[in-house]
């Protein structure tokens, strides 16, 4: 039976060029649709934003299909089941699904991972430490990047959400030295004062190079990309032979609107014998059993730490969203989107 419940939603109003700005996208009152078979209603309570949502935002093809224009764009939210027509589900269930950006969504039940809100500090770590951007650094460091322990490791945008748990990561597996970039003196510190890394520089203070070289004098033997760019170039004049980079992401291209002049060394990746590797972390699913179980203990014995910056209210996602990718964010970037006193974690 219809309830005629109304929710709010964020759409994508104009495809940007170059930087989004607030008119790129409206947020709009409408008829939320009743779950038909096997599917779910959910209320969201936490939403996440990502630099990934910048390219789906381009309509150009890519490994995910383009935001269409004046509909609710999608990304990771956590909320609660408040109708159900899944016989997997109950009124009630915490569920972790991909369709946020929206205070409520019909979801299949297949979509809709039942999580445990007693079982962390805050719904919102499903979004984080212990969701697709934590899968993302442990597959990323472990698989894709080959880690092994006695390595030196290199992290750009080290104080990000996927980062930050890149370099603990390294840390606890026994690297021999890690060291990441960030932009500002806060995060900086944050990262050798509060998070174990033996260096950290601010991209900001000088080329990245000169700095990586300081900060490591005797190379690299891993680097984990979420910059690109000079970042990416400063690493492969850096790397040991055989060294192995992960490529997670590269934020510094994602709003230009010309080709990026670095890495102009690409000819060293010869002679080094290096391995860049791109990644998504949604080919790595498998291995979110081991992930939660190693992550998760970590987190519970306090060996992992993290970060979150949090934003109320659905109407305040596209400034996060653009914070996020000028990077005025501070760890995980998350909304708010529908607190609920009477759940634990929020």
């Amino acid at each position: 039976m219809s309830t005629h419940r109304t929710g709010r939603e964020v759409r994508l109003a104009a495809r940007p060029q170059g930087w989004p700005t607030e008119e790129t996208f409206d947020v709009v009152e409408v008829e939320v649709a009743d779950p038909g078979p096997g599917q779910v209603l959910v209320r969201n309570l936490f939403m996440s934003v990502d630099p990934y949502m910048r390219g789906r935002m381009n309509d150009a093809k890519s490994y995910l299909p383009p935001f269409a224009l004046d509909a609710a764009m999608e990304g990771g939210a956590v909320g609660e089941v408040i109708e159900s027509n899944s016989p997997d589900h109950k009124v009630g269930d915490v569920v972790l699904h991909g369709l946020g950006w929206r205070e409520y969504a019909v979801v299949d039940g297949k979509q809709a991972r039942v999580v445990d809100p007693t079982a962390v500090p805050s719904l919102s770590v499903y979004l984080g430490v212990l969701g697709m951007t934590g899968l993302t650094a442990y597959a990323g460091l472990l698989d894709v990047a080959e880690f092994k322990a006695g390595d030196t490791v290199f992290v750009s945008g080290a104080a990000g959400a996927v980062g930050n748990e890149v370099g603990q990561i390294a840390k606890l597996k026994g690297a021999k030295r890690v060291i990441g970039s960030a932009g500002s003196a806060e995060k900086v510190k944050h990262l050798i004062d509060d998070l174990g890394f033996d260096a950290a520089f601010n991209y900001k203070d000088g080329p990245v190079a000169e700095q990586l070289a300081a900060a490591a004098p005797e190379g690299i033997d891993v680097y984990f990309d979420n910059v690109g760019g000079e970042h990416l170039e400063a690493a492969i004049e850096s790397f040991n032979v055989h060294g192995r980079a992960a490529i997670c992401g590269m934020i510094s291209m994602y709003n230009s609107t010309e080709p990026s002049a670095a890495p102009r060394n690409l000819a060293t990746v010869i002679g080094k014998r290096l391995t860049l590797r791109g990644m998504l972390v949604g080919d790595h699913a498998r291995r979110m059993p081991d992930f939660i179980a190693e992550v998760g203990g970590w987190l519970r014995e306090g060996k992992i730490k993290y970060r979150e910056d949090v934003t109320d209210g659905l109407e305040s996602t596209p400034e996060a969203f653009i914070g996020m990718l000028e990077g005025r964010n501070f760890g995980k970037q998350l909304v708010r989107v529908s607190p609920d006193p009477t759940l634990p974690g929020q």
